[in-house]
């Protein structure tokens, strides 16, 4: 621990009572080489009044590249955790308040080839040894954790080489095929949003009308998004990512509702900013420079942008194949790096990322058939992004992972009935 250095703020209290505090971390950037570089991991600490002595719980996030949740209020999962636990919100490294990764600091880091090196240490087994250090600085023992989505990636990595930092994991909506190649996540989630797609439509059929007529504005008129970046039927495609959730697929009904200006064929302001919302990264770069990189493998192939290249097998999601192509989910392409601001001075690197063959390994499938430590994982029959079957399969070959397998949500469950599922979760983990 002599190569790192943990600095806390003074504590903070929110409205309701709940004390935070700031924590900054600084760690190796590569782990295997400690005395080496060294970057600054963030992580914000809840803990309800009098309860600033309990034990631990880490939040893993979603992403990749995805920072530790700002909540306004309590409620939901936290404020149950928050009964029992401290809780740990991690920004992850390259996220947030970490030192962060972006056009700006990428690019000072050098040429292509040096950024791309870089950005090889942001993968999980990086975050799980960024979190046994912080785990240790903090004085605690084995620590609670509980990951939704890639945060349930990062457990299974963290059963894998750190089981000793774990006492008990919850999991909800992320577990990941632990081996194979990106292509097999792709065919199985075209084929989830295929039937996402039709049953929103079924629900509101004058959408796909409304659809169909976008598309046709996008293809005749050269529209720009309020950055001047240019508005495509792929990016207008990536509104699909609302249909990942039980309640979003109303708020994207509301969007097309207001798509043209009344009586025109004008596409409104109101619809262009939320195709910007949606497909830009400028909040989150590492979201798409690292996204298939969750899934890449020792002795496998690069995976060479896996979405769009298995895109040819699915034509009704392909624009230059279908007149009104299905809405997409968390499928990331090459054309990416072409339009959005935030991405175009990270492009070659994150072609270097998608070229890359030599990645270390994410899991040990041995240690997770021999894993002792109690794990409760919510798996969504219907996920369209972290798919079921996929899951079940992975689940199977790790001891002690009890599944709950629900239908009752989508993949954003935890945010839409929080405290139910922490509750369920937490009891399924009870060993007396």
């Amino acid at each position: 621990m002599g190569t790192t250095a943990h600095k806390s703020g003074a504590v903070a209290w929110m409205h309701d009572g709940t004390g935070i505090k700031d924590h900054y971390f600084v760690v190796p950037l590569d782990h295997g080489a400690p005395r080496g570089e060294k970057i600054t991991v963030y992580a914000r600490e809840y803990f309800a009044a009098g309860g600033e002595d309990k034990p631990w719980l880490l939040y893993l996030q979603g992403g990749p590249g995805g920072k530790g949740s700002r909540p306004a209020r309590v409620s939901g999962w936290l404020g149950e955790a928050l009964k029992q636990y401290r809780v740990l919100m991690l920004d992850q490294r390259g996220t947030g308040l970490s030192t962060p990764v972006n056009r700006h600091t990428l690019v000072e880091r050098g040429a292509p080839t040096a950024q791309a090196q870089y950005l090889r240490h942001f993968r999980a087994p990086d975050i799980v040894a960024d979190a046994e250090i912080i785990r240790h600085l903090l004085g605690s023992g084995p620590w609670v954790t509980l990951g939704q989505s890639f945060g349930g990636f990062c457990t299974l990595t963290y059963l894998s080489f750190a089981p000793e930092g774990l006492s008990k994991a919850m999991i909800t909506g992320g577990i990941p095929p632990l081996e194979g190649p990106a292509d097999q996540v792709y065919h199985a989630t075209y084929q989830r949003m295929r039937a996402r797609n039709r049953e929103y439509f079924k629900r509101y059929p004058r959408d796909l009308e409304t659809l169909s007529a976008i598309y046709r504005i996008v293809r005749r008129d050269g529209l720009l998004l309020p950055d001047g970046s240019p508005l495509t039927v792929g990016r207008v495609q990536s509104l699909g990512m609302y249909l990942g959730g039980n309640t979003r697929i109303d708020a994207l009904h509301y969007i097309f509702e207001e798509a043209f200006l009344p009586g025109t064929d004008i596409l409104s302001d109101a619809f262009l900013g939320a195709v910007y919302n949606q497909v830009s990264r400028a909040a989150n770069p590492l979201y798409l420079v690292l996204h298939e990189s969750i899934y890449a493998q020792p002795g496998a192939q690069p995976t060479a942008w896996a979405a769009q290249r298995v895109l040819e097998d699915y034509p009704d999601f392909n624009p230059t194949k279908s007149d009104t192509p299905m809405l997409i989910g968390e499928m990331c392409f090459d054309w990416y790096t072409e339009l959005d601001p935030a991405l175009i001075p990270m492009a070659e690197a994150t072609e270097m990322i998608a070229s890359y063959d030599n990645w270390g390994k994410l899991y040990d499938l041995e240690q997770l058939a021999n894993n002792t430590v109690p794990v409760a994982a919510l798996v969504y029959t219907d996920d369209v992004f972290v798919e079921r079957n996929l899951s079940l399969a992975s689940a199977a070959k790790i001891a002690n992972l009890h599944v709950w397998d629900s239908d009752a949500w989508h993949h954003d469950g935890i945010g839409e009935a929080g405290a139910e599922i922490f509750e369920r979760l937490h009891r399924m983990l009870r060993t007396d």
